[in-house]
């Protein structure tokens, strides 16, 4: 099961929403198959991080390349992101 709701907004647009009640387990480490902006919707405190750096506000627009890993840190309010998917997918040779 998925640590979020989703709504489909186009093929490459969709919002996903996060409870605050999400065990923090679930919100493991991952990587995509496609380039993707994340961009917050709502105020919250939530964090982004990528591998091997440290955590960042959802405060402005981030950009994920296709393969990088990441993940989210919850925070003490809902996070409504909007994500579009960029064309490109990663293969892994």
């Amino acid at each position: 099961m998925k640590p979020y709701k989703e709504h489909k907004i186009s093929e490459s647009v969709i919002i996903r929403t996060f409870s605050v009640n999400i065990p923090e387990e679930e919100l493991q480490w991952h990587w995509d198959e496609e380039d993707r902006l994340v961009e917050a919707l709502n105020k919250n405190d939530w964090q982004f991080q990528f591998d091997n750096q440290l955590p960042i506000p959802f405060e402005k627009m981030i950009n994920i390349p296709a393969g990088e890993i990441h993940r989210v840190i919850k925070g003490t309010v809902p996070l409504i992101v909007k994500i579009t998917k960029k064309n490109e997918t990663y293969t892994n040779i």
